[in-house]
């Protein structure tokens, strides 16, 4: 897959199976701007449409991860005397498709990392946690200030964070607007890792689970989804997700790869 080199978004291949989607915004902080919804839509869609992917990396690019969402459009409306304009049900209209691009790593069927490397604030944080893993570089903190700003929280943040961190760290973090930084946000759960270099780190996990078999990683991901109904709910997909698995060529690969001594060399079939 070839590379973009422009853009509010850039793409890129980082290895087998690992693709690397990048804000490319630093200037604003790489707040989520109509025109990065647009590129992210765009490149996301290239990356679920290529079937080489097995993970994919987001991050930001220069001292921020993100911070979050850009509403300067609405104070523009309000300023140009379009006040009329900004009705609840525009909001909700304009509002729900904004969500849903950018917790769009949630549902697609490979693992995505979050390589935190800078400040994620808002809408910024429910992007790092609708990914599957996330590491925080040092310049990382987290903060979800919305009441503070006179909003209500978005993008699923009152569902995102007790799902992380809990219901009691969630209130608090939502509450307060507390900063929290890389060392606590891995003891509440928040991050799966620190590390000096949180793309390097985020890529090296990235290459351990490309060598996954893919169809077995992508019913994995799916089947963590519909935990969320309980145990039945989960044995009854493992009962259908590990015989599907049991007939892949990749299973046959694994079993001779074993007693040949070497690593195995899954094809995704």
């Amino acid at each position: 897959m070839a590379g973009d080199s422009g853009g509010a978004v850039l793409l890129s291949e980082a290895g087998p199976g690992v693709r690397v989607v990048t804000l490319n915004r630093p200037g604003v902080g790489n707040a989520m701007t109509e025109e990065m919804t647009r590129d992210w839509d765009r490149v996301l869609d290239r990356v679920a449409a290529d079937s080489g992917t097995r993970v994919l990396v987001v991050t930001g690019q220069g001292e921020s991860f993100s911070s979050g969402a850009d509403l300067s459009w609405l104070v523009e409306n309000q300023d140009q005397g379009q006040g009329g304009e900004v009705t609840i049900d525009r909001l909700r209209e304009r509002m729900l498709p904004f969500y849903r691009s950018w917790l769009r790593p949630r549902w697609l069927s490979f693992p995505v990392i979050a390589a935190v490397n800078g400040p994620a604030v808002g809408a910024g944080v429910c992007l790092a946690l609708a990914c599957d893993l996330r590491v925080a570089g040092p310049g990382a903190h987290f903060s979800t200030p919305f009441v503070f700003r006179g909003t209500h929280g978005g993008m699923a943040a009152t569902w995102l964070l007790p799902e992380a961190v809990g219901i009691t760290r969630a209130r608090e973090m939502l509450y307060t607007g507390r900063q929290v930084a890389p060392a606590l946000a891995l003891e509440w759960g928040l991050v799966n890792d620190t590390a000096d270099d949180a793309l390097q780190h985020a890529l090296a996990m990235a290459e351990r689970i490309a060598q996954a078999a893919p169809i077995a990683l992508r019913l994995t991901k799916n089947g963590l989804e519909q935990a969320a109904g309980g145990l039945e709910a989960s044995l009854q997909w493992e009962a259908l997700a590990q015989p599907v698995t049991l007939t892949t060529s990749d299973l046959h690969e694994s079993i001779t790869a074993f007693h040949e001594q070497r690593p195995p060399q899954f094809r995704g079939r």
